[in-house]
């Protein structure tokens, strides 16, 4: 969208602005695939490998179509870390501090990592459609890398939270609420070892790590796009 003053030209939006939308835009996106994809049957961390074969079977071309974006939304988080960086740089040059980069170098390992388990997941999709069983260590490199990449997340929170929250940028409560996810998405990738050997009780620390990182996400890219350009805003 263009802005225009009076007797001047069009304007376009601020970085800042774009990489609050583009916040708004991977959180759509990572909701939208699981929407897609768990209500079909996807299996849990820790499911049997007679689980994994029946659902890629079966859903292999619906694999395909909740993955299409996923490229879309690594780019998106790429340019909302950048943005929340390029806001916070000069308060963090001034502390001596690096809290943002903590975060935008956790943002780029996740999309590494989850490209792992996206890779993974088309590779069964297609192995299963040319008739082939899924493979037992395929699938629990997939849960691993899956549960891992909660460490990479967890980089993301704790680094972007504690930026915004010693510049003035976020509100405590949002800061708050993105190191509580943190810790529990961290707790979650150190259990790996034993998450991924049977389904059980474990997982769901993940998931409510991953459900507070969504809304944490999404309310960053609100105080982005209603953020002054280039500058915090001291609460």
């Amino acid at each position: 969208m263009l802005r225009t003053l009076p007797g001047s030209a069009p304007t376009a939006p601020s970085f800042t602005r774009v990489s609050g939308l583009a916040a708004l835009g991977f959180a759509f996106l990572i909701v939208a695939g699981n929407v897609i994809l768990v209500p079909a049957g996807l299996p849990r961390t820790g499911a049997g490998i007679g689980e994994v074969d029946g659902f890629f079977r079966a859903h292999h071309d619906l694999v395909g179509i909740g993955s299409a974006l996923t490229p879309v939304a690594w780019a998106l988080a790429t340019v909302f870390g950048a943005g929340v960086v390029r806001v916070l740089w000069h308060s963090e040059r001034e502390r001596g501090s690096a809290w943002a980069l903590v975060g935008f170098a956790g943002l780029l390992s996740q999309n590494a990592a989850f490209a792992g388990v996206i890779a993974i997941r088309l590779a069964l999709a297609s192995t299963a459609a040319d008739g082939l069983g899924a493979d037992t260590g395929l699938w629990a490199l997939h849960d691993a890398l899956f549960t891992l990449n909660g460490a990479f997340l967890a980089l993301a929170l704790a680094g972007l939270s504690l930026g915004g929250l010693r510049a003035g940028l976020v509100r405590p409560w949002h800061g708050r609420w993105g190191l509580v996810s943190a810790a529990l998405l961290l707790a979650s990738a150190v259990l790996t070892p034993l998450a991924i050997d049977r389904l059980g009780p474990l997982g769901l620390l993940g998931l409510a790590g991953w459900l507070m990182w969504v809304v944490w996400i999404v309310v960053y890219g609100i105080v982005l796009i209603r953020a002054e350009p280039g500058r915090p805003t001291a609460r």
